[in-house]
This record gives structure tokens, C-alpha cells and sequence, in this order.
């Protein structure tokens, strides 16, 4: 079966979906660009910026999409097979992950750029506000781990070409730093210089893709005993360092060329895909349960996690992207079509399962690997690059995914604590960020405790579930309190109230499966790995039903004529 047929449907799919589905969400929020945003009326160029749609969308795009709709399709697919993943990624961007970002940025602007935590304190009371509060805060922290040791692999892996083992892995961490230095550098010349966007763009582009080179002619190996761990305490400093910088410094730039560049990529794979003459050949199909045992229902959803819906992005929305929309009209591009750009990260991730056969000496890779050379394949199809150059190209997109996330998931960290503690000033940021980091720092330290049947298995991989779990329960969690919101203005919608249950009780009863493995394990011999994740997954249930209580209470509530002016 040829792979140029499905990919093209899906483009379409997506398409329709954005001018008939979108917009509709955008009338029914009844949408007015009279109305000042939150970026317009606390214009502070910090935190609170207007910035121009295709900036905001690029910036968006990229801090959205992280390693998860990477990971997670590539890991579903090897699971349970191409089809259910497929299916699940098209329906649960157009109808539920779409959806949610949309509401929940718009639900931000409508608070006055407020986050999730503060929303939830004014139709969930206190009680739930400090419940949301720690939940949301648990769920940054496990972006933060499992994408931090993702990262500091990727800048240790190692191919061979040619019969010459080559430190690829390095390469691409000079070309993340040296993006990272573009970067500012371009929100310097743009803030401080004043040179127009078409100009910063015409000088900048080039030399990110000049960076890809580069970055292999000086690959950058750190000399130590534990190079994971040296470079994600170094990823880490770099996260702490970057929540703090003001928004036009790093952020827009750098999300901004990092969003074009993660274009690049789409485009690149969709071309790829259509006239590179690939053919399926991965099955349609694995069976029900996975070989770990694991059944398709619910693990396929935790584990497709952010490439079909992510609570993850209601953080982004209503944290940093809602003080940043310039008018109420460019919302459903970004919140809508951002996360229809992500669900085509997710199905080019998808694919480079697809194109190999079962057993095939690719597959046997980790998912970056598996990712970064399926898009080497697909710009050698169309461009003719050398392999090697289009494993680094596939590499260092992989780690801009993943880069733009750690950062902006730091600073809304920052966020939840200072507003938690009212904390103010350059000394309240430093505790926040110190308060946020904390676990992660102590998450490397601990890493080495990790195994699994008598070997050590990386952090990420050892939390992925906990993550796609947590991720997906707070993706039903914002869907409730946007549901909430909206039903104190007197309305019912259906349309959110739906996949909010689908998401609560999926990812409930995965944690409810994991616990219960946890706790067999546990019975069975003390492994570290298997009592932190049973804590976890316990603490997240309870704090979950705690907050979908307080949610129930406020979606019937006794005065009809509560409404939120």
C-alpha cells in the first residue's frame, strides 16, 4: 500500500476540519476583535506582548510540540500497529485535542490571561484551585524529567556510516546551542535594531540551516563518566536560565525560526512520503494487547499521548500564548491549527514506523533514532541530502521539539509558584524556578535506580507511562473546567463535556492498571522504580477525583444564575 495516498487524506482531513470545525468553535465563543486581549490591555513587553500571528503560530507550534507526538505514535505503532494509532491521532486532533486548546486559550483571554490553577479557583473554590495547582505542578515536573533525559540522549547517540562510528549526537548539540545563540541574536537585531521581520528572517534562516552543518564538523562530546546525566543537569541551568529571560530576548525568536524550521519538516516529510515511492509495510494491525502485556484499550491512548491531545497544551495557552494574542480572531489559527500542525508531526513520526518491515534493523532503535532516520530517508527521496545529513536534520528538529517545550514548561512552573506563594521580583522568580527544578535536579541523580529485570532503563522510558497518563487526565481536567466556565454563562456544551469524559475515565483506569502493576511488582521484590511510580499514580488518582468532584459540584450548581462577569 502506498503511503502517498493516506498521508494526502490526512492533509485534507485536517484542513477541513480547521475551516469547518474550527471556526464553528470560534462562533460559538463569539469571537470580537473590539474587544482588547490581555496582551493589549497589560502591555508590559515581559510577559504580556501582542505579537503577530505568524510569529504567535510558530511559537506556539514549537513550544507545543515536543517529544510526544514523536515518542508517542512510534511507540504506540510498535505496540499495536499502525492503524489504531493512526485512527486515534486523526479523531482525537479534530475532535478533542483541537478542541481543547482552542477552549482553553480562549477560556485564558476571557480571564484576563489568568492560568488554569486560577481558573479553577474561581468556579472550583479554593479546594480545587490548590488541587489543580499541585496536579498541574506534578505534570510540568514529569514534562520537565522526561524530556530533559529524551534531550541529553539525543546528544550522546552515535551512527555509523560508511564503517566509521560518528558522534552524530554531538553534532546535533553544537547545532541546539548555536540555534539557541540565532536565536537571540535575532530578538536583539528585531527589538533592539529595529530590523523588519522579512529582513531578520532573510539573514537568520539561512544560517539555521548553515547550524546543521556546522554542528557535524564540531560535534560537541562532554568528557566525563555519565554524559546523559552531565547534559541534563546542563539542559536544566539552560531551563532555568531561559524562564527568566524576557519574552522578545529568547522565546518569540527562537519559536519563531524553531516553528519554520519544524514547517520545514512537515513539509518536507509530506513530500517525501507522496513522491518518494514509499510503501507501507509495517502491519495494519499487532492484536489487542502489546508484548509487554499491555492491552490497546486504554494504553494506547497514554502512549500516543500528545499527538492526538495533551493537557500539557492547555498550560501553554492559557501560561505564556494567551498573553501574547494580539486579537481574538487569531485564536482559532493558533489554538485550533496548532494543534492540527502537532497531529502532522505526529502521523510524519507515525510513518517512519510504517515505511520498514517487522524486524527491520531500524525499528530496533530508540523512537528518536527511529524518527530521525526516517526523515532522512525522506529528504534524501527529494532532495538528494546524504543520509548523514538528513539524520542530524531529522536529530536536531527531534531536539527543537523538545527544547522549546523544557523552557516554556519551566517558566509556566514559575508561574504556578509565584502565583501560588505571590511571590514578586527577581528573588520570588528564583524561588519559583528553584522550587520547579528541584525534583527534575534530583531525578538525574537518582536515575541510576531505575531498572527494570535486572537492567537500568532509561528515565524516560521508565516514566513514560506515568507521564501519558498524567497528561491525558489533565487534558480531561481543563476540559471539565472549560465546560464549567461555559455553563455559568448558561450554557451546555455537549461538544467539550463528551471528550472530557472520554479523557477522565481513559486515563484514570491506566492509572488504576499501573498502580495495580506497581504494587504486584512491589509484592513480588522492592524495585525503587515501581514504588515511585506507585506513589505517583496513587497521589494522581486522589488528587484527580478530588478536583472532578469540585468540578461536578460547579457544573450543577444550586444558583442557576451564576455566571462569571
Amino acid at each position: 500500500m502506498s503511503a502517498s495516498l493516506l498521508v494526502i487524506g490526512i492533509v485534507v482531513v485536517f484542513l477541513m476540519a480547521h475551516y469547518l470545525y474550527g471556526w464553528r468553535i470560534g462562533k460559538y465563543f463569539q469571537l470580537s476583535d473590539s474587544k482588547p486581549t490581555p496582551a493589549e490591555k497589560y502591555n508590559d513587553g515581559f510577559d504580556f506582548v501582542p505579537t503577530k500571528k505568524p510569529i504567535l503560530l510558530a511559537q506556539h507550534f514549537a513550544s507545543i510540540a515536543a517529544a510526544g507526538p514523536v515518542v508517542g505514535p512510534i511507540a504506540a505503532a510498535l505496540a499495536f500497529g499502525w492503524g489504531p494509532t493512526l485512527l486515534w491521532i486523526v479523531l482525537g486532533c479534530v475532535f478533542i485535542g483541537a478542541c481543547h486548546d482552542l477552549s482553553s486559550l480562549l477560556a485564558s483571554v476571557r480571564h484576563d490571561a489568568k492560568s488554569l490553577p486560577e481558573i479553577a479557583k474561581q468556579y472550583f473554590g479554593t479546594t480545587g484551585f490548590r488541587l489543580t495547582l499541585a496536579f498541574i505542578w506534578l505534570c510540568l515536573v514529569y514534562v520537565i524529567i522526561a524530556f530533559t533525559d529524551v534531550t541529553a540522549r539525543q546528544f550522546v547517540a552515535k551512527e555509523e556510516w560508511g564503517g566509521v562510528l560518528h558522534d552524530i549526537g554531538g553534532g546535533v548539540a553544537t547545532s541546539s546551542f548555536l540555534y539557541l545563540l540565532l536565536s537571540v541574536l535575532m530578538g536583539l537585531a528585531l527589538t533592539k535594531l529595529k530590523i523588519s521581520l522579512g529582513m531578520a528572517t532573510a539573514v537568520f534562516f539561512p544560517l539555521l540551516a548553515a547550524i546543521i552543518v556546522l554542528g557535524q564538523k564540531l560535534p560537541l562530546v562532554l568528557p566525563v563518566a555519565d554524559p546523559v546525566a552531565a547534559w541534563s543537569i546542563l539542559i536544566l541551568l539552560y531551563c532555568a536560565l531561559a524562564s527568566v529571560l524576557p519574552m522578545w530576548l529568547l522565546l518569540q525568536p527562537r519559536g519563531y525560526l524553531g516553528g519554520y524550521f519544524l514547517y520545514i519538516i512537515v513539509v518536507v516529510g509530506i513530500l517525501g512520503l507522496c513522491f518518494g515511492g514509499f510503501d507501507i509495510q509495517y502491519p495494519l494491525s499487532k492484536g489487542f494487547y502489546a508484548a509487554n502485556g499491555d492491552a490497546l484499550y486504554p494504553f494506547l491512548f497514554i502512549t500516543v499521548a500528545c499527538g492526538a491531545c495533551s493537557g500539557f497544551h492547555g498550560l501553554v495557552c492559557s501560561g505564556t500564548t494567551s498573553k501574547q494574542l494580539g486579537k481574538e480572531s487569531h485564536a482559532p489559527l493558533v489554538g485550533y491549527g496548532g494543534m492540527l500542525l502537532e497531529g502532522l508531526v505526529a502521523v510524519l513520526a507515525l510513518a517512519t514506523v510504517m515505511i520498514w518491515p517487522p524486524g527491520h534493523a531500524t525499528l530496533s532503535k530508540s523512537p528518536s533514532e527511529i524518527y530521525a532516520t526516517g526523515i532522512a530517508h525522506f529528504t534524501r527521496s527529494i532532495l538528494g541530502l546524504p543520509i548523514e545529513w538528513g539524520i542530524t536534520f531529522g536529530m536536531l528538529a527531534f531536539a527543537t521539539f523538545v527544547y522549546d517545550t523544557l523552557d516554556v514548561a519551566t517558566r509556566l512552573g514559575r508561574y504556578l509558584i509565584e502565583e501560588m506563594l505571590g511571590l514578586r521580583g527577581w528573588l520570588g522568580r528564583a524561588v519559583a524556578i528553584s522550587a520547579t527544578l528541584a525534583l527534575p535536579f534530583l531525578y538525574v541523580f537518582a536515575s541510576p535506580a531505575f531498572v527494570v529485570a535486572g537492567r537500568q532503563v532509561p528515565l524516560w522510558q521508565a516514566i513514560w507511562p506515568l507521564f501519558g497518563s498524567s497528561n491525558q487526565l489533565l487534558a480531561g481536567l481543563t476540559l471539565l473546567l472549560v465546560a464549567v466556565w461555559l455553563r455559568h454563562q448558561k450554557k451546555w456544551p455537549a461538544w467539550l463535556l463528551i471528550p472530557a469524559a472520554f479523557m477522565l475515565s481513559t486515563s484514570s483506569y491506566a492509572l488504576v492498571l499501573q498502580l495495580k502493576k506497581s504494587v504486584t511488582q512491589l509484592m513480588a521484590v522492592f524495585n525503587p522504580a515501581a514504588m515511585l511510580n506507585a506513589v505517583i499514580s496513587g497521589a494522581l488518582l486522589l488528587v484527580a477525583v478530588g478536583i472532578i468532584i469540585s468540578g461536578l459540584r460547579s457544573l450543577f450548581p444550586k444558583n442557576e444564575g451564576i455566571s462569571n462577569d
